[in-house]
């Protein structure tokens, strides 16, 4: 069985910076070789964040230029950098990830099988 542990999320002031972290666990045969980052604001649905496959990155156009989606495959471990935060980046951050090969990021949270706890990350003005 695969665990996906977050951290890193908290209060933080506009224009100030967070990262996030997805470490997996429990099966050492897994592989990560595909991860996204969603996240959910206060009455409205999850939404794709970032995503990272073999070679690639997917963003949303509302983070592009402010977060950066990356991996340490010798960690399982999968980051999310975000910078200059705005009050509406204000959600539940949650990370997915797979063990399915693609070249292309998957942004659909129906492909991923695993799941992490999330993590609250506020943005004050």
């Amino acid at each position: 069985q695969v665990q996906l542990s977050e951290s890193g999320g908290g209060l933080v002031q506009a224009g100030g910076s967070v990262r996030l972290s997805c470490a997996a666990s429990g099966d050492n045969t897994f592989s990560m070789y595909t991860a996204g980052w969603f996240r959910q604001a206060p009455g409205k649905e999850r939404e794709i964040v970032a995503a990272i496959s073999w070679s690639r990155t997917y963003y949303v156009d509302s983070v592009k230029g402010r977060f950066t989606i990356s991996r340490d495959n010798a960690k399982r471990t999968v980051y999310l950098q975000m910078n200059s935060l705005k009050e509406e980046d204000t959600a539940v951050y949650y990370c997915a990830a797979d063990s399915k090969f693609s070249i292309v990021p998957m942004t659909d949270q129906r492909q991923y099988n695993y799941w992490g706890q999330g993590t609250q990350v506020t943005v004050s003005s």
